[in-house]
């Protein structure tokens, strides 16, 4: 009902400039037990050296959500975007019938990112492109909807996918539940902190695979910040 996946078991790839740590298969990395996690497909953790970064390159048919734990990343792509992401703040892009973007950290620090593939409803669509800042001050103690596929969540980031991008901010002590619908698939990384889910502790950026039809309860440790995927 809860796999752990330790950050230590995660694959690795050091290209120098991108020292890169990946949940699930990606690239050279692959695992046939971590191809997906229902419509969750890529959670890669990135840390990404000053002044490099991705040149332009394409996506088609995926919601990519990037979550910047540290620094910033700097966004272009060919609908004419420009943007800047801060620490704590999200983008999205949807790259429907297809898109070329370039991601850099334009920043004199290393900057640090999860970035998050989920596979939308359907194929196609006009690509998209959005970001938006979550003090994190507003998610303390409580999960917050960053990005959303679902009517209702108007402050969330829109995402073509039947999915929810929560994030949370805990105090040492401090405890939020998430209930996994029947046949959804949950996958929860602490960016910050270590933390307790039902008992089993999980330290900063290991994974948390959270099969449906329960309830879980999250305790922080330490002061933590939690990002969580809710797929179908």
């Amino acid at each position: 009902m809860i796999e752990k996946r330790s950050f230590e078991s995660l694959g690795h790839a050091d290209h120098g400039w991108l020292n890169a740590r990946h949940h699930f298969s990606f690239a050279d990395y692959y695992d046939p037990a971590r191809t997906s996690w229902g419509s969750l497909r890529v959670w890669n953790d990135d840390e990404i050296a000053a002044n490099s970064g991705f040149p332009a390159h394409p996506h088609q048919n995926m919601e990519i959500i990037t979550y910047v734990r540290t620094g910033a990343i700097t966004h272009q792509d060919s609908m004419g975007n420009k943007g800047r992401t801060g620490a704590g703040d999200v983008q999205v892009m949807s790259a429907g019938t297809g898109v070329r973007h370039a991601e850099y950290n334009l920043e004199p620090e290393t900057t640090t990112l999860f970035q998050i593939w989920i596979l939308p409803r359907e194929a196609g669509g006009q690509p998209s492109w959005g970001a938006k800042p979550f003090p994190k001050g507003d998610r303390s103690g409580r999960f917050v909807t960053l990005a959303s596929g679902f009517d209702g969540d108007d402050e969330a980031l829109p995402i073509r996918a039947n999915a929810r991008v929560l994030g949370a901010t805990l105090k040492a002590g401090e405890s939020v539940e998430h209930t996994v619908g029947d046949g959804r698939h949950a996958y929860l990384v602490p960016a910050v902190g270590a933390v307790e889910i039902d008992g089993q502790r999980f330290e900063a950026r290991d994974g948390a695979a959270l099969s449906g039809g329960q309830t879980v309860t999250i305790k922080a440790l330490e002061d933590a910040e939690i990002v969580l995927v809710d797929a179908e």
